[in-house]
């Protein structure tokens, strides 16, 4: 049997308290998936998720939409218009993953862009005008999110000689804040790379998917590519450790029912695959890690203390649970069972007062988010 390294945590009979932040045939969409988080400092919080025609992977009609909270996810303004979708000329957005830059103030989301094909038959290319080209971006704001300024990072994300196409996994990117990399912004990347194609070709069957991420050393203004890592890591979490290191934790494309790690020692530039870690279990799913305690300093023990979201099951998305390390990810706890029932891509982010927040989505149907008070966490 495998183990978080302590008991299981108990599973309730229903999820923890809660608030529905978008609900399937409520609002300008009818299915909501696919979600983001960010605490901007003194309780202000951004959520963001697709709004979907139909449910379904782009390129069926999907744009993005938020909801913000100013007293730290204890009650939400209204939906707001993250960016639409452009339904006269099909061009569709999703997958979105917030940074906040203390520095500068910005706060800047990464998202796909598509037209008339997915990440399953794009063509390889870094033209955002071609239809066939499955794109990406990234929207810089200067207001808290309140408008925003959308960058195409197609070029740099997904080269054609090497990528036939690639996506930002949403969730919430980082930014370091020690070591000799303090400053630099981090998204995380999944790509299927092209070991096996020539430029210009579609899908074959040469293709390895695996991890990497976009870093900027200017506070966004340009990004750059770090080396992937692995075999069939795929959409990929990341936080930093106490040294300034970053731990990559990956979702297994094979689905073989665990999670893939790496280590970063040079801010995400290169990798060091350390294959699958046996401490998780997953079915193939989208999840998150998080500092407990992103500003603490590198001597602080606080500092080594890691939250991680996710569904607990070997086949089945269902079993959200909170899992926490105390020693920079060597070892993990459960620490609670949030929703027992569906689960499908989840984000943690440390707020303030010690709570955390986590939001979630359910099958299409609702997008769910706790805050979680420091009493109600036990053992962190």
């Amino acid at each position: 049997m495998i183990s978080l390294g302590s008991s299981p945590a108990p599973v309730p009979d229903a999820p923890v308290p809660h608030t529905v932040l978008a609900r399937a045939g409520q609002g300008p969409w009818p299915r909501y998936r696919i979600v983001g988080l960010v605490h901007l400092g003194d309780g202000h919080l951004l959520a963001g998720f697709d709004g979907r025609e139909t449910g379904q992977d782009v390129p069926d009609p999907t744009g993005l939409v938020q909801r913000r909270s100013l007293d730290g996810g204890r009650t939400w303004g209204d939906l707001e218009e993250l960016r639409a979708a452009d339904r006269t000329n099909r061009h569709w957005y999703c997958d979105p993953s917030y940074l906040h830059d203390p520095a500068s103030g910005r706060v800047l989301v990464f998202h796909t862009h598509a037209k008339d094909r997915g990440v399953w038959d794009a063509v390889a290319g870094t033209d955002d005008t071609d239809r066939d080209v499955m794109g990406s971006a990234v929207g810089i704001s200067e207001d808290a999110g309140r408008s925003w300024e959308f960058r195409s990072v197609t070029a740099v994300a997904a080269p054609p000689a090497l990528i036939r196409t690639a996506f930002p996994t949403s969730g919430a990117g980082i930014v370091l804040r020690r070591g000799p990399y303090a400053g630099r912004l981090l998204q995380p990347y999944c790509g299927w790379f092209r070991d096996g194609g020539r430029a210009g070709e579609g899908p074959t069957d040469g293709e390895v998917v695996r991890s990497y991420v976009l870093y900027s050393d200017d506070h966004g203004e340009t990004w750059h590519r770090g080396a992937p890592v692995g075999e069939d890591m795929d959409e990929t979490t990341i936080v930093e450790l106490s040294d300034g290191r970053v731990l990559l934790n990956s979702r297994d494309h094979a689905r073989g029912g665990q999670r893939r790690i790496a280590v970063s020692a040079d801010g995400g530039a290169s990798w060091e695959d350390r294959g699958i870690d046996p401490q998780f279990v997953d079915p193939g799913n989208n999840a998150q890690l998080a500092g407990r305690h992103p500003d603490a300093e590198a001597e602080d023990p606080r500092a080594r203390e890691l939250l991680f979201t996710g569904a607990h099951d070997r086949f089945a998305r269902i079993r959200g649970t909170l899992s926490s390390s105390h020693d920079d990810g060597e070892t993990w706890q459960e620490t609670l069972v949030f929703e027992p029932g569906p689960l499908d891509y989840s984000v943690v982010q440390a707020l303030d007062g010690d709570a955390i927040g986590v939001l979630w989505e359910v099958e299409s149907r609702e997008i769910r988010f706790a805050r979680i008070e420091a009493e109600d966490l036990p053992g962190i």
